[in-house]
């Protein structure tokens, strides 16, 4: 069998026009027995750490790519013409170039598309190679105009602007007339100027069938329906996944030699991703310091101050047993590499304290470290609740720290930019998310492009269940009356069979509600970047991706809670003199009366004690002590409410079941939970006791 190797390709990356998931690309591939592909996104490297890793994990080799636009003279000015070109990295030096490229498409040349322009392709052009694309090609377009000297001239650019013999004519198999045209040209001009030939077949869909599904889904991309004469349309239905065998019958005859040349250009391809290495921003510190030693500086500082606060509430601790935890916290997180990241976020943290925007005290496994206490990261003393630092850092499974750290959520964009100041707007940004086609939602999409009506498809998608991450095939083994329309109905038929082929494709790109991710050099070293809804820098890679890539994601979340509290603390306060004031720092959790108003259920605009459920739960509780509440909050999710531990937890406290433990002597770990293991602390300390782990 001749080999070949797909060059330009669409995946689900291209938003609302590829319909290629990557996760059924690869096994077709293997069943075509093709050693390598390239994934060419419109104008995006979204997927592209996607694609790298899915293709490794398949033994296939990934060649990244993208179809870029060109604007036909300068990318700054606002001229609606742009044609489409492919661009492949060949070398490391290559994916640089074309990461910063697809970057600066978006934050220089944005017009109805990211575009680039010869200019700053020709700066940026070492290490890639070039395509000339589909018929949107700036030297196909002059073809069709009736404009031979002006298609070769192009040609001859365009030659001269990539290395030596990196530039290619691509021609198409689809049986467009217009392509017939301009493939002979290409011939033509590739033999006068010495410029290869490549065969590409522009892949959007896997298999031939889909092409009516794919037409729909660029309807849905354009708000078109399928009877509008004036929506964007493929003539063809040739744009999909073909093997080897395929192309070969199709182009042997006439270009072996561009069939042959995709095989070349892919052996030439040799990007190696870097991934799973961490690159912080610097975080500058005192000439006769170094960065673990200015931690071990702040954080003992801090520690000192902390036993001051004790003892004006007069509290009393161990200090030696403080004092031992935080150094061994701090030997910990030195070995590891992580005192930067401590330090960051400390920063940030308490410029929002002296700046008088509300932080949260802490949530999640970050609020078992001293360390993190006495750097004032977080408000929640860890000793006295028996929390493990070793839940949130342990060298023995080595992963980045990951503070959730709640900003009021007025104020939340302030601290972004006190840290986008402080280490470069271009080493600062926001990260993507997609939203993809849903099950309730797809069905709407496909019927209005169907022309059916509002009330038909609303109709229909209110059968399919409310289950999070429902499919369609499980919506129609749920709800029998969705499975009869189906097959009663052959306009629902069609609808559905549609909305399941494009079923998880990506609809939508935007922005995470609270990642943010800072470098140590401009974005797009790591990662391509584009702009966002209002001028933010934002990774063109998701959560996963973009740390994979070695950027690290610090989490600033915006909590409505804690600006309430704020404007209800400045209330109370007004007109009081200073010693006064009401101080929540300083407010005890012994209140009776305020466990009283929780066991009534009276919880309304408390943080994750508000839902209807939750008050249900602390009608039963009636919580007395804030251990209590803490449980309360661990207990109500899908898992212990399933399983009755919620119940057993309720019985025991109020005396209705006998309190038992799994073994005698877990006693101590299990008594303040009734013996009902409650948190991830309990089983790390079962472990410890009854495995000496």
């Amino acid at each position: 069998m001749n080999d070949f190797v797909h060059l330009h390709l669409h995946s689900q990356y291209s938003v609302l026009d590829g319909a290629i998931r990557l996760g059924d690309m690869m096994p077709r591939l293997k069943e075509y027995g093709m050693k390598s592909v390239a994934v060419t996104d419109h104008g995006n490297m979204f997927g592209a750490v996607d694609f790298y890793k899915k293709a490794d994990k398949y033994g296939i080799k990934p060649i990244l790519g993208v179809e870029a636009y060109v604007a036909e003279g300068d990318r700054r000015d606002k001229a609606r013409s742009a044609f489409h070109l492919i661009l492949l990295a060949r070398n490391n030096t290559g994916y640089a170039n074309l990461r910063k490229l697809v970057s600066f498409a978006y934050l220089e040349g944005f017009y109805y598309h990211p575009r680039i322009d010869l200019k700053l392709l020709k700066e940026h052009s070492e290490g890639l190679i070039g395509l000339s694309a589909c018929l949107g090609g700036q030297i196909a377009q002059s073809v069709l105009k009736g404009r031979p000297e002006q298609a070769r001239e192009l040609a001859k650019t365009y030659r001269d602007t990539f290395e030596p013999g990196m530039f290619y004519l691509e021609v198409q198999p689809n049986g467009i007339p217009e392509q017939a045209q301009v493939n002979a040209l290409y011939r033509q001009i590739g033999q006068e100027l010495g410029i290869p030939l490549a065969v590409t077949n522009d892949c959007h869909y896997l298999n031939q069938k889909d092409s009516r599904a794919h037409e729909i889904l660029m309807c849905v991309q354009t708000g078109k329906t399928l009877d509008d004469p004036t929506r964007m349309r493929h003539d063809t239905d040739a744009f999909w996944l073909r093997p080897p065998s395929e192309m070969w019958r199709l182009m042997g005859d006439t270009f072996p030699d561009a069939l042959e040349n995709t095989v070349q250009i892919a052996e030439q391809c040799n990007v190696k991703l870097d991934l799973g290495n961490v690159y912080l921003p610097q975080y500058r510190v005192p000439d006769d310091m170094n960065i673990d030693s200015f931690l071990i500086h702040k954080a003992q500082t801090g520690l000192v101050e902390r036993f001051k606060e004790f003892e004006a509430v007069d509290k009393e601790v161990d200090r030696p047993k403080y004092q031992r935890r935080l150094d061994d916290e701090l030997s910990v997180i030195a070995k590891m590499g992580f005192a930067g990241y401590f330090l960051i976020v400390q920063d940030f943290i308490n410029w929002a304290k002296d700046h008088d925007i509300p932080v949260g005290p802490g949530r999640g496994s970050g609020a078992g470290s001293l360390a993190a206490y006495c750097l004032r990261i977080t408000d929640i003393d860890p000793l006295p609740y028996g929390l493990l630092f070793e839940r949130f850092l342990n060298p023995e499974r080595v992963s980045m720290p990951d503070f959730d750290v709640d900003f009021c959520m007025n104020r939340r964009d302030e601290v972004i930019k006190y840290v986008t100041a402080k280490y470069g707007n271009t080493q600062v940004g926001q990260i993507a998310t997609f939203g993809s086609l849903k099950a309730r939602g797809v069905i709407k999409d496909v019927g209005r492009v169907l022309g059916m009506s509002f009330g038909e498809t609303d109709k229909l998608s209110k059968l399919v269940p409310e289950v999070l991450n429902i499919t369609l095939d499980e919506a129609m083994v749920q709800e029998p009356r969705l499975k009869a329309i189906y097959e009663e109905d052959n306009k629902v038929r069609e609808l559905l069979d549609i909305a399941r082929s494009l079923e998880g494709l990506n609809r939508s790109v935007g922005m995470h509600a609270a990642g943010v991710v800072i470098g140590d050099k401009p974005l797009w070293e790591y990662c391509p970047v584009f702009k966002g809804a209002n001028d933010e820098l934002v990774t063109q890679f998701a959560k996963d991706e973009v740390e994979a890539a070695g950027l690290v994601k610090f989490d600033f979340l915006g909590l409505k809670t804690l600006t309430v509290i704020q404007d209800a603390v400045r209330m109370i306060n007004r007109g009081k003199a200073k010693e006064a004031q009401l101080d929540l720092n300083r407010m005890p959790l012994t209140d009776r009366g305020v466990y009283e108003l929780i066991s009534r259920g009276d919880t309304e605009g408390v943080f994750q004690l508000e839902s209807s459920g939750f008050q249900e739960l602390l009608k039963k509780l009636r919580p007395d002590k804030f251990e209590d509440v803490v449980a309360a909050v661990a207990l109500y999710r899908p898992g212990p409410l399933n399983s009755g531990m919620l119940d057993d937890f309720i019985d025991r406290k109020h005396g209705r079941q006998k309190i038992v433990y799994p073994h005698i002597s877990l006693k101590g770990i299990l008594e303040e939970t009734y013996g009902v293991i409650v948190y991830q602390e309990q089983v790390m300390q079962i472990a410890q006791v009854l495995s000496g782990f």
